[in-house]
C-alpha cells in the first residue's frame, strides 16, 4: 500500500485494487482562519484527481473543500459515503457533480473487488456537522485506520476491524476552547494546558488502542497567518497553546516509551507491507524546516497569502444588514420547534456586535421566550462578541452550520456563565428545519439507551457515557467519588451522578448510578 500525504489529514491511497483520494484540504477556511501547516499550496496535485474513490469523512471545511474538489477532482470517482443519519454530505457532494455512491453501512466491511473498506461513522449532535467517521482501509495483505478526527468511544470497535498496518490519527486542537474565551489571564493559562495535555492524552490513549505497526500524527494543527489569529501558533511549545505540532505529539509518544511514530509533511510518500514502513520526504528534504524554523516559516506563509488575506477581509460582507430583524425572520421558526434546545440553554444568547443605534445592535437570541430582540445589556448565559460583518456573512450566505464557519474562526471572544453548555454549539450547527428537527429528535431519544452497567471500586455505574457514549469500563478513570470519562474528560459526581463539566440543565446530562451497591456498606471511603 502506498499513501502520498497531501497535508492536514488529506491522503491519496494506492492499492493493487484501487486508489482512494481522502479528504483533500488546500483552500484556507473558516474566514481566511485556517491553513494547511506544513503548508501544501505548492504540491503539485495533478495526480490525485482521478481517484478510484473518493472519502470525505465530515462537511467540516478543513475536510470538504468544494473549491478544490471542483477543480481538481473527475467526478467519475465513486464516493464511499459513511452512514450518516443526515443526508448533508452526499447532497454537498452531489451538487458538484458527484453521482456514484458506495454506500458503507456503519462498522462493516464493504468489498470492492479486493479492496476492502470500512466506515465508521458517528451520529451524535456534538460529531462534527451533525456527523464524523474514520475508514478502514486494507487491500488483503496491509490494513490502514484513517481516523482523522473521529472519536470512537470504543477501544473493541476499533480493534474488531484489525490489526492494523498504520494509524493515521489528530492529536492537536481544532477548536476554539479556551482561546476565544474571556477568561482572566492565570484561569487561561491553566485551563489551556489542560486543554493541551487532554488532547494529547486523548490522541495517545487511541494510539494504545489501536496498536498499530506505524502512527502518523495528522489533521492539524493550522496554521494562523492572519495577525490577528498570528499569536495563536505554537511558535515555542508553549505547555499553554493548544495547537501543538507533529514533533511535539512524537516526542510525547516516545515518552511513553511508544516508538512506532513517523512525521509525515505534504508530499511524503508512504509505503506499507505487513511488517514494513518507509517513509520518503519531498525530494527538497525540508521536511522537519516547518517545525525547526516555525516562526520564519510561518512569516513566509503568512507573507505569500498576504493578498488573498487581505481581500478575504474585504469581502465579509456585502453591504449591512437588520441583523435582529434578518434573525428573527430566521431563528424564531426554529426555536418554536425546539423545545428540548430551549430547556437545554435556558437562558438568553447574545451575538454582540456593538452597535449602537436601535435597529442596528447586537442580538439577543432569548431561548426562554423563543424570540429574537435587540439585546439591551441582560446577563446572558453566552455572549460573544464579534465583528458584525462576520455575523452579516453568515446571514447573507445564510449559512446552516455557524459553527463550521464563525466558531471554528476563532473571530470573536467569548463570555459564559457556567461551565460549557453543549446545547448552544448544537443549536448554531442546526439552523434548518431539517437540521434542528434531526436535533430534537435525537435528544428525544436519548433517554432510551441501553440499560448496561459496570461496577468498579464499589460502584455500579451506567457503563456508556451520556455525553458522547464512550464507553467507560474503558475510558472512565475513579478518583474517589468522581468519575472523569479520559475521552473527552467530562466528569461525573458518583453521589449524584450530576456531570460537574456540563452547565446544561438536563436530565440527561447525568450519570445513572445503582442506588444498590455492590458492597453492603456502600463505597470505599
Amino acid at each position: 500500500m502506498r499513501i502520498t500525504f497531501l497535508g492536514h489529514v488529506g491522503m491519496y491511497v494506492e492499492t493493487q485494487h484501487g486508489s482512494i483520494l481522502c479528504d483533500p484540504w488546500f483552500t484556507p477556511a473558516y474566514f481566511g482562519s485556517w491553513f494547511p501547516f506544513p503548508r501544501n499550496d505548492r504540491l503539485d496535485v495533478t495526480p490525485f484527481g482521478s481517484p478510484d474513490f473518493l472519502y470525505i469523512s465530515h462537511l467540516h471545511q478543513d475536510h470538504f473543500d468544494p473549491d478544490w474538489l471542483a477543480a481538481h477532482v473527475e467526478p467519475s470517482a465513486r464516493v464511499l459515503l459513511p452512514e450518516f443519519k443526515v443526508p448533508y454530505l452526499e447532497q454537498e457532494l452531489r451538487a458538484l457533480g458527484f453521482e456514484e455512491f458506495v454506500r458503507c453501512p456503519n462498522g462493516e466491511v464493504v468489498d470492492l473487488d479486493g479492496l476492502q473498506v470500512a466506515i465508521l461513522a458517528q451520529n451524535e449532535p456534538a460529531d462534527g456537522p451533525l456527523g464524523d467517521s474514520a475508514i478502514v482501509v486494507g487491500d488483503g495483505e496491509t490494513r490502514i485506520l484513517n481516523q482523522n478526527d473521529a472519536r470512537p468511544g470504543s477501544a473493541e470497535e476499533l480493534r474488531r476491524l484489525g490489526p492494523y498496518d498504520g494509524q493515521f490519527v489528530q492529536f492537536s486542537g481544532a477548536i476554539w476552547y479556551p482561546v476565544a474565551y474571556s477568561f482572566p489571564a492565570q484561569e487561561m493559562d491553566r485551563l489551556a494546558r489542560e486543554k493541551r495535555s487532554n488532547q494529547m492524552d486523548r490522541a495517545r490513549q487511541y494510539v494504545e488502542w489501536v496498536d498499530a505497526d506505524a502512527v502518523f500524527p495528522c489533521a492539524g494543527p493550522p496554521a494562523f497567518l492572519d495577525p490577528d489569529l498570528f499569536a495563536l501558533n505554537d511558535i515555542d511549545g508553549s505547555p499553554a497553546n493548544i495547537f501543538p505540532d507533529q514533533l511535539v505529539f512524537l516526542d510525547e509518544l516516545e515518552r511513553h516509551g511508544i516508538e512506532t511514530g513517523h512525521l509525515i509533511v505534504p508530499g511524503s510518500v508512504v509505503e506499507l507491507t505487513p511488517g514494513s514502513c518507509t517513509v520518503t520526504h519531498p525530494t527538497d528534504g525540508s521536511d522537519r524546516d516547518p517545525f525547526e524554523h516555525k516562526l520564519a516559516y510561518l512569516q513566509q506563509y503568512a507573507s505569500d497569502w498576504g493578498d488573498w488575506l487581505r481581500a478575504e477581509r474585504d469581502g465579509w460582507s456585502d453591504g449591512p444588514v437588520d441583523l435582529v430583524e434578518a434573525l428573527a425572520e430566521w431563528f424564531e421558526p426554529l426555536l418554536a420547534d425546539a423545545p428540548a434546545t430551549r430547556k437545554g440553554v435556558d437562558g438568553v444568547v447574545v451575538l454582540d456586535v456593538g452597535g449602537s443605534e436601535p435597529g442596528d445592535g447586537s442580538v439577543a437570541i432569548d431561548f426562554v421566550d423563543g424570540k429574537v430582540r435587540e439585546w439591551t445589556g441582560e446577563p446572558a448565559v453566552y455572549r460573544i462578541e464579534v465583528d458584525r460583518r462576520l455575523v452579516e456573512a453568515c446571514v447573507q450566505r445564510h449559512l446552516e452550520d455557524w459553527v463550521n464557519a464563525l466558531f471554528l474562526s476563532a473571530r470573536f471572544t467569548a463570555h459564559r456563565e457556567g461551565g460549557f453548555n453543549e446545547y448552544v454549539m448544537t443549536f448554531f450547527k442546526s439552523l434548518s428545519p431539517e437540521r434542528m428537527a434531526f436535533i430534537e429528535q435525537t435528544y428525544a431519544e436519548a433517554g432510551g439507551a441501553p440499560d448496561e452497567w459496570f461496577e468498579r471500586d464499589g460502584w455500579r455505574i451506567q457503563r456508556y457515557c451520556p455525553h458522547r457514549k464512550a464507553d467507560l469500563v474503558v475510558c472512565g478513570e475513579l478518583d474517589g467519588s468522581t468519575l472523569t470519562c479520559s475521552l473527552h474528560h467530562w466528569q461525573f459526581d458518583l453521589e449524584t451522578g450530576r456531570c460537574l463539566t456540563s452547565d446544561r440543565r438536563n436530565s440527561g446530562d447525568e450519570l445513572r448510578i445503582d442506588a444498590t451497591r455492590i458492597h453492603a456498606d456502600g463505597p470505599p471511603g
